[in-house]
């Protein structure tokens, strides 16, 4: 077995990402040591109790001493303040990095902050499900994943290759960009399709003329998987939208102008436009598919014949 990574990485916040690199951490052997800290007792008793690290903390100062890599696995809006409140016990040469979907935002919430002794290296696993805490974390998360690298100019070669070797580790492919394109491509493929699944399942439920009941009755359909993604963490994405605000404005705007196309062409019974764009898009699916993005299998891998099983 080759030697670890890293001697001892502190994961700040516990939620699906945390654990679920609490998990890989230990699979493959990437450090020595994981200490895990949180804000919330009965949030840390219960990753004790799932053994996902070898020490725990309420005190985060604490648990990121004598520690060469330091993740925070908070909302985009938490990583200021917590970078603030650890600045002082982090080690000299330690690797500090976060989580979060949006980087330009992050970048400035905690450049600041960080003592010019440490590597700040910004990340963003493209990874997750609806689900959260310690308990919805799992090893096979960033398998065959994007994690998207975005540090700042001059950042040492070294602590940025040390931390790409940490998240192929986990399994995932890693790209390096800068913060604002980040943003601005997450703000489409991420950011902007959650907002619209958030107004459509709230559309659905303040019709009149649907009961609550009829919703769900009739959901085995497009909207049911939109309230998937609208189950998500309601904190985690408020953060990204009013941090990332700019490149989502842009999008919507941009979307908002197709969508006002589309109903042209629906209103004049534009068969020819409904068609060329239905073709374009399916042609985006089956690119998703081929690169190994997500599964060919029909009704989104849906076993038939029986309730879906529940997501652990």
């Amino acid at each position: 077995m080759s030697e670890p990574l890293f001697d001892r990485v502190a994961l700040i916040g516990i939620g699906l990402i945390g654990s679920s690199l609490a998990h890989n951490i230990r699979a493959h052997g990437l450090a020595r040591h994981i200490a895990i800290t949180t804000r919330r007792a009965e949030t840390l008793k219960r990753a004790e109790e799932l053994k996902l690290g070898d020490s725990y903390h309420l005190d985060a100062a604490e648990a990121v001493r004598g520690a060469d890599l330091v993740i925070l696995c908070v909302p985009v809006g938490s990583c200021g303040a917590v970078t603030k409140e650890i600045a002082g016990a982090l080690e000299p040469g330690a690797i500090v990095t976060d989580v979060g979907s949006v980087k330009g935002a992050v970048v400035q919430q905690m450049r600041p902050h960080l003592p010019e002794t440490v590597h700040f290296v910004p990340a963003h696993p493209i990874a997750g499900t609806e689900q959260s805490g310690p308990d919805a974390g799992f090893r096979e998360l960033f398998e065959n994943r994007w994690c998207i690298l975005t540090p700042p100019d001059g950042t040492d070669a070294e602590a940025i290759d040390r931390l790409k070797r940490f998240w192929e580790g986990c399994g995932s492919t890693v790209e390096i960009m800068t913060p604002d394109h980040h943003d601005l491509v997450l703000a489409i493929v991420s950011h902007v399709p959650h907002l619209i699944a958030y107004n459509i399942v709230g559309t659905a439920a303040d019709l009149e003329t649907v009961t609550q009941q009829e919703v769900v009755k009739f959901s085995a359909s497009g909207f049911r998987d939109f309230t998937r993604i609208a189950a998500s963490d309601p904190t985690m994405w408020r953060d990204v939208f009013l941090s990332n605000r700019e490149a989502v404005l842009e999008m919507l705007a941009r979307f908002s102008e197709d969508l006002a196309s589309l109903q042209r062409a629906i209103r004049w019974g534009d068969g020819d436009t409904l068609f060329e764009l239905f073709t374009r898009t399916r042609a985006i699916r089956r690119g998703i598919i081929e690169a190994g993005q997500d599964t060919a299998e029909p009704d989104f891998g849906r076993e038939h014949g029986r309730h879906e099983p529940e997501r652990k």
